[in-house]
């Protein structure tokens, strides 16, 4: 029996936007309100393994969410990428898109954005 993803798992009716090959759902533990998920619907660890027609429906479906957290956050920013592989913090191996709204004074210095993860990596 092959272990199903978690991302397998969630209910059809937790989605909050969907295409043919990929799906989203919020993020069970979110660094920001609205931060979303972007889910191929084939169980890929990584998007590098991903097909352009499953990356066409992610970069579509991104900016669907997009339009949905600027209608209903009304964010300042977003911090949008994927974490690939142990070394980069990857915790889930089925590959998903963050799309972290960010609001203006969230941290105090955004500057460097996600390089602030990587220790040493500072302000500039």
């Amino acid at each position: 029996m092959t272990s199903r993803s978690v991302f397998e798992m969630v209910p059809v009716a937790d989605r909050v936007a969907e295409a043919d090959l990929v799906f989203a759902i919020r993020d069970a533990n979110p660094v920001s309100p609205g931060h979303t998920l972007v889910i191929p619907k084939r169980p890929i660890a990584s998007w590098f393994d991903a097909t352009a027609d499953e990356l066409r429906d992610a970069m579509r479906l991104i900016s669907l969410i997009k339009l949905q957290l600027d209608e209903s956050h009304h964010p300042d920013g977003y911090n949008v990428g994927f974490n690939d592989g142990v070394a980069a913090g990857q915790t889930v191996f089925h590959a998903h898109i963050h799309v972290i709204p960010r609001f203006a004074d969230d941290v105090a210095d955004p500057r460097g954005g996600v390089r602030h993860a990587v220790i040493g990596r500072g302000h500039y």
